[in-house]
């Protein structure tokens, strides 16, 4: 057997060897995960829709003018136009926000005061 003989055979060897255990590596990567549900803690589309629609249920209860209902319905726009871009985490902290100011009530006026709401060009 000549030097360049041996040396082909190592080289072939070795490229065995690799090709070996990467397809071992696959195959046992795809074993690994074939059973696995991926867990994600992002909300969805759902979890926005039914946010919004329990903390528009909770704002409906209030009266029209009663300024924490304003606040709130200002809440579940913005979280509307988050759900609209695709970012459902902040969709869910806007109606959570809505649903703690009608819980709460953060927003009162005193008797007589009245909400004036400014237009774009005032």
């Amino acid at each position: 057997m000549r030097k360049s003989d041996s040396t082909t055979s190592m080289y072939l060897l070795r490229i065995s060897i690799c090709t070996l255990s990467f397809l071992l590596a696959g195959f046992g990567c795809a074993l690994a995960t074939s059973g696995a549900v991926p867990a994600s803690d992002e909300p969805t589309r759902e979890d926005c829709n039914a946010a919004v629609a329990e903390a528009r249920a909770l704002a409906a209860d209030l009266p029209p003018d009663h300024l924490s209902r304003y606040f709130a319905e200002r809440h579940l726009h913005q979280a509307l136009v988050e759900a609209g871009n695709g970012e459902f985490d902040e969709c869910v902290d806007m109606a959570a926000r809505a649903s703690d100011e009608v819980r709460e009530r953060r927003h009162e006026l005193q008797p007589g005061e009245q909400l004036r709401v400014l237009k774009p060009n005032e």
